[in-house]
């Protein structure tokens, strides 16, 4: 009765990474598919094929192999996926102004006031928009439809891939009922486990609590679990809301812990994350190194910027001094840089009247990037990178 009036999706695009592959390359159309690589690697996504063998995201790819022997492995192609990222994301553009990334393949839409301009109501001009991305891209999308974004996005994972689910408002408490509190956002393994021991398992339960009882015990977690399992969800969908950050990182073959080993992959890291975003057109104002020791545990260190940047220079030398100061006798068996606190890239790297110098590396890496573009990345390297490329690629490729 509601699905006329409702406006608010959620869109995402199935097995993003391994559905572009297999678009490419047809013969991997039955195939079981990884996106990943080296041994000692993660799965970054991976085809549903894989998916009824046991694969998952993040999972290790010994185990991934293990459950899935038969799966093709690619490596990555961050700069292809952008790309096709960006066509979704402009023609999801062309149905509303009101679009909210979340990640690159993932999005909010509010559609309300669109009804004249696509003569149709949003669930219609939603499947019309699945049927052409599908038809002009090559790849599926799921769309979660509803009056909030908690639901939109419930829903969008509810018939995945090629799904199209709809929650309306009538219906939302008899649905949010018998699901797992693990379906409320912000309520991980950690969390659940929690109210595990509560005797709080299912989101009915919660229904039947108060605020105030919920809030003395969960402190501001209790708020949110009080409305969200009324399916009550007042945020907005914003359009200048997208990433939360750029990132690259990579797992060792065997532990590391020399600066001599350690820089030159800081440096080639910090080039990916920067081509990343020069190609997105977004600038960051945080740099954020990534270490994880080889007993497994992860250390995060951040310093803000006091301009955004764009620019490999500035946040490898930023990672740099981070990363000096947690070498020693530690080993690490991974190292990641990101940015984080995006903005437009219009804003990113003014003059710098400190680092005269800076503006000459600024030119230097314009016109590198050039020939990257022109030749290919590992055309041109810097001396600190100079013999690493061909390792890293290795690394992947074992």
């Amino acid at each position: 009765m509601e699905i006329d009036a409702l406006t608010l999706a959620h869109v995402d695009c199935d097995a993003f990474y391994a559905t572009v592959e297999k678009r490419d390359n047809p013969e991997l159309a039955d195939k079981p598919v990884i996106i990943g690589g080296g041994k000692r690697g993660v799965v970054s996504t991976c085809c549903y094929i894989a998916r009824i063998h046991g694969v998952r995201s993040a999972m290790p790819m010994f185990k991934a192999l293990d459950a899935c022997p038969d799966a093709v492995v690619i490596k990555p192609d961050m700069e292809k996926y952008s790309r096709v990222g960006r066509e979704v994301r402009q023609m999801m553009e062309e149905l509303t102004p009101l679009v909210q990334p979340i990640s690159i393949d993932e999005a909010f839409l509010d559609l309300a006031g669109t009804e004249r301009l696509h003569k149709d109501t949003p669930a219609r001009t939603l499947a019309k928009f699945a049927v052409r991305v599908e038809a002009e891209i090559g790849i599926t999308l799921s769309v979660g439809l509803s009056y909030c974004k908690f639901l939109a996005k419930v829903a969008s994972d509810l018939d995945k891939p090629r799904g199209f689910s709809v929650i309306g408002k009538q219906e939302a408490l008899d649905f949010l009922r018998p699901r797992p509190v693990t379906l409320i956002w912000g309520v991980g393994k950690a969390f659940a486990a929690t109210l595990e021991r509560d005797g709080i398992r299912t989101i009915g339960q919660l229904q039947t609590m108060e605020q105030d009882v919920l809030m003395r015990r969960y402190g501001v977690m209790g708020k949110r679990l009080f409305h969200l399992a009324r399916g009550e969800d007042e945020r907005t969908v914003h359009a200048n809301e997208g990433a939360k950050s750029v990132s690259a990182e990579t797992t060792f073959n065997t532990d590391l812990s020399g600066a001599e080993e350690l820089v030159p992959i800081l440096r080639r890291l910090s080039e990916k994350v920067s081509a990343r975003l020069k190609a997105s057109g977004i600038a960051g104002h945080t740099v954020v190194l990534k270490l994880k020791t080889a007993d497994f545990k992860s250390r995060t260190r951040n310093f803000k910027l006091e301009d955004p940047t764009v620019l490999a220079d500035k946040i490898f030398r930023t990672g740099l001094h981070l990363l000096e100061r947690e070498l020693g006798s530690e080993k690490f068996r991974l190292i990641g840089i990101g940015v984080s606190e995006l903005t437009d890239a219009a804003l990113a790297d003014p003059p710098d009247l400190v680092d005269p110098a800076a503006a000459r590396r600024a030119v230097a890496e314009s016109a590198i990037d050039k020939v990257r573009q022109k030749f290919g990345r590992d055309i041109v390297e810097t001396g600190y990178t100079f013999g690493t490329s061909r390792k890293m690629r290795q690394a992947d490729q074992d």
